[in-house]
């Protein structure tokens, strides 16, 4: 405590402002009770965000003690491991008493009819033929995204393509080399490059994207308001039997927990697959069968009407 004289003349106590070093603690306080709290609302174990946010279970447990001094970068992995934005954890308000962040997260959740409902509400001249005759199927790998996408565009006469093979084409290697030689962030920029180049030049076309794009708010907001978004679904066993199938063993090599996982990143991003403005279970459904109910759907909701 210090003396100062007020604007009387009189002499008063004045209140010490916090330190920086105690602004950065209570920060970091903050943020690890917020990333507990998530994770035990969401029964997710300590073992299992550190699987699935490449964050070590020990600096978790430091994190959520508030002895974590976290990066951004692996702040931002685990946000996206608990199906949370980023501000979510740093923001000052509580997320669980605050009234607009209560409204976003409801919003972000809620599934594509009730979204597209209550945008057009906020904003009533939302130009929705920005969407044409173009279709994006979206979900995890395994799902039948491509062979779908390359019989019903096949059956409907239009383009399909695969936002992956546009990513090839355009950087000159496969996606692997991508991610080694130019890591996540260098493959995000490509991805949303890609996509605008498809927007611009395909009115009509059937796209398969890879199952990260709804981790990228904002490539994915443009797929939602360009393409009429479709999610193909399917159980996990029958997700990675098929993963499997094509001859790809890497979810299972050397990784007891690669089912446990995979039904947590089910788990966590169902609510933004959910925003598609329709989505087709393909659980034990075969291909010809899955294609006739996928070409079925496309005509339902006349999304290439």
């Amino acid at each position: 405590m210090s003396e100062i004289t007020n604007f009387r003349g009189e002499t008063v106590q004045a209140q010490a402002e916090p330190s920086g070093d105690d602004a950065v603690k209570a920060l970091i306080g903050r943020v690890g009770e917020r990333v507990r709290k998530a994770r035990e609302l969401k029964g997710i174990p300590r073992r299992v965000l550190s699987k699935a946010s490449g964050v070590s279970p020990r600096y978790l447990a430091l994190l959520e003690a508030g002895d974590g001094n976290i990066s951004i970068g692996l702040l931002q992995r685990v946000a996206e491991a608990l199906d949370h934005r980023i501000e979510w954890l740093l923001g000052e308000d509580d997320p669980w008493t605050s009234d607009t962040l209560r409204v976003a997260e409801l919003f972000r959740k809620a599934d594509g009819k009730t979204r597209a409902k209550v945008s057009d509400i906020l904003e009533p001249r939302l130009d929705l033929s920005a969407r044409r005759n173009r279709i994006a199927l979206i979900g995890l790998r395994g799902a039948g995204k491509s062979t779908l996408g390359t019989l019903v565009s096949a059956k409907l006469g239009i383009p399909f393509v695969e936002l992956n093979r546009e990513i090839e084409d355009h950087a000159g290697m496969p996606v692997t080399e991508v991610m080694a030689f130019y890591g996540q962030e260098g493959y995000r920029r490509l991805e949303a490059q890609a996509l605008s180049r498809i927007i611009a030049t395909h009115d009509s076309v059937i796209l398969a994207v890879a199952g990260g794009i709804v981790s990228e708010p904002e490539v994915f907001n443009s797929l939602l308001g360009n393409f009429h978004a479709i999610w193909i679904k399917a159980s996990a066993d029958e997700h990675m039997e098929r993963v499997r199938e094509q001859g790809d063993m890497r979810p299972m090599a050397g990784n007891p927990e690669a089912m446990e996982q995979l039904k947590f990143i089910l788990t966590s991003r169902e609510t933004l697959y959910d925003q598609a403005r329709a989505k087709l279970d393909t659980t034990g459904r075969d291909v010809a069968q899955s294609a006739q109910d996928l070409a079925a759907l496309i005509a339902r909701n006349g999304f290439l009407d």
